[in-house]
């Protein structure tokens, strides 16, 4: 039986492949709006980031995300992606 393949995507702060399921997608659209994409499925230019509090601390202070995007991104994304990888 042929074996399903795993999608790998890269983290911007750590720069190391891992599933897509073990990583969190933030999402830009076409009208500039962020996002936080916890399906991993809206249209949009995506960056991903490790589930850690330490990658997402690390990506606030070096502002990776806004060069990824290239928009400004808001701090309550940030309080929503530290939120989501606490439940």
């Amino acid at each position: 039986m042929k074996q399903k393949k795993i999608p790998m995507r890269t983290c911007v702060v750590t720069k190391e492949k891992y599933p897509k399921k073990e990583l969190i997608r933030i999402v830009r659209d076409n009208l500039g709006n962020v996002s936080v994409d916890l399906t991993g499925k809206a249209n949009g230019k995506g960056a991903y980031l490790k589930k850690s509090k330490e990658v997402i601390e690390m990506a606030k202070k070096t502002k990776i995300l806004e060069k990824y995007l290239e928009v400004l991104v808001p701090d309550n994304i940030y309080e929503t992606l530290e939120k989501s990888i606490s439940k």
